[in-house]
């Protein structure tokens, strides 16, 4: 992709993975599905998913898996309310940059 993706978008993008599994996801997992829309590596997604934490938008909890501690993130009330002010924000800017590209202001 062409364009930069800053924190925000990030943050939103890594929520919005998030809150598809109600039980909550993993690291690995939550990569892949990043990685269906952007090119990010894991160095670039853990800090993401540690600020999220420390900003109490995502739980965490361990849970054993094949012999070994599976870490899993779910979305908090503050990361569901933090997502939905998101999803309104990108439908505005969206909006406003579609109909630039089409002529209009």
């Amino acid at each position: 992709m062409v364009f930069n993706t800053g924190a925000a978008l990030l943050d939103a993008i890594v929520l919005a993975v998030v809150s598809k599994e109600e039980q909550g996801t993993y690291g690995y997992k939550i990569t892949q599905d990043v990685r269906q829309v952007l090119d990010v590596s894991e160095s670039t997604l853990y800090p993401v998913l540690r600020r999220l934490q420390k900003d109490e938008c995502l739980e965490v909890y361990d849970m054993e898996f094949a012999g070994r501690n599976r870490r899993y993130y779910k979305l908090t009330e503050k990361g569901a309310a933090q997502l939905n002010l998101y999803q309104i924000e990108w439908k505005n800017y969206t909006s406003k940059i579609s109909k630039l590209f089409e002529g209009g202001i």
